[in-house]
């Protein structure tokens, strides 16, 4: 297995193409559109920079990973002599069904299909397909050329082959993957996502402010970042999709997402990505500051 094709060119599937790409596989980036490309290759190269300053990569490392990646803008022309895909869209049932409608008809009769999702169901995704058996989930973290954990989600028709296949190629990127049965959330977002959304209760009912309550996480729990900042960092709005799923799943009212959550990502407040949710972030400072919302007199 040496071709890759990772669909989406987002934060998650630029950090899943390096990674592939810095441990000397090919890889076929794909988008509809080439400037959100050009840009992933951008990011890419300044994280290259980031590892050579380091001096955890060599300057020689860098350009074969560079040379590693090529970018498409066609489904059907991306992946046609891959051995396997890892989708990294946006985390939305329809599309991800539509783009794996697609890639049972392009992809190679070999190929595994693998999706990145943090929490919609692989056994729904390969229902939609012909070879149910090489459907998995292939959960990475952000950001993935650092985190080693890959959360491995066997569906209902998953076979053994394909997920031994995905757990000695996840060791092969120097990760360390889990395998996880297929139900709402996985393990790390049905744990995860619940913790946040009651740090956001606990913020939305006047318990404690942000500071605080992250504070609390941090120096208590020993936490490398509190739940609203990493809350943050994830993507309110990617918050409030897996607590849908979650609460959709489960039928259970304490994964049902806080009121404050909806708002904020209903006016547009999603986190890092949007410049501001719970903090505020301003391009190029890495001071943390507490969103003027609430900020406590």
């Amino acid at each position: 297995m040496k071709q890759i094709a990772v669909i989406g060119s987002g934060t998650m599937g630029n950090g899943i193409a390096h990674t592939f790409a810095q441990f000397n596989y090919k890889v076929n980036l794909i988008d509809i559109n080439q400037p959100a490309l050009d840009k992933a290759i951008q990011t890419i190269t300044k994280n290259l920079d980031r590892q050579v300053a380091k001096g955890t990569l060599t300057e020689d490392q860098k350009a074969v990973t560079l040379n590693n990646i090529s970018t498409y803008t066609s489904i059907k022309d991306g992946v046609q002599s891959s051995d396997l895909i890892v989708e990294a869209a946006t985390e939305n049932v329809d599309l991800k069904l539509k783009i794996f409608k697609d890639l049972d008809e392009y992809a190679p009769a070999h190929a595994i299909l693998a999706s990145n999702t943090s929490s919609i169901s692989i056994t729904q995704i390969a229902a939609v397909t012909r070879r149910g058996d090489q459907v998995i989930g292939m959960h990475f973290m952000n950001p993935v050329p650092v985190m080693k954990l890959v959360e491995v989600i066997r569906g209902y028709a998953t076979s053994d082959e394909t997920t031994n296949t995905i757990m000695s190629l996840s060791q092969s990127l120097e990760k360390v993957p889990v395998e996880v049965n297929d139900y709402p959330g996985f393990v790390a977002n049905r744990i995860l996502m619940p913790m946040i959304n009651e740090a956001i209760y606990t913020l939305y009912e006047g318990v404690a402010g942000v500071y605080e309550i992250d504070t609390v996480m941090k120096l208590g729990m020993a936490h490398p970042m509190g739940p609203l900042q990493l809350a943050d960092f994830i993507g309110l709005d990617v918050c409030l999709a897996i607590l849908k799923v979650l609460n959709d799943g489960f039928g259970n009212p304490k994964y049902a997402p806080c009121p404050l959550l909806v708002n904020m990502v209903a006016a547009g407040k999603k986190g890092v990505k949007s410049g501001e949710g719970f903090y505020q972030y301003t391009a190029g400072s890495k001071e943390l500051v507490i969103s003027d919302k609430f900020k406590r007199s």
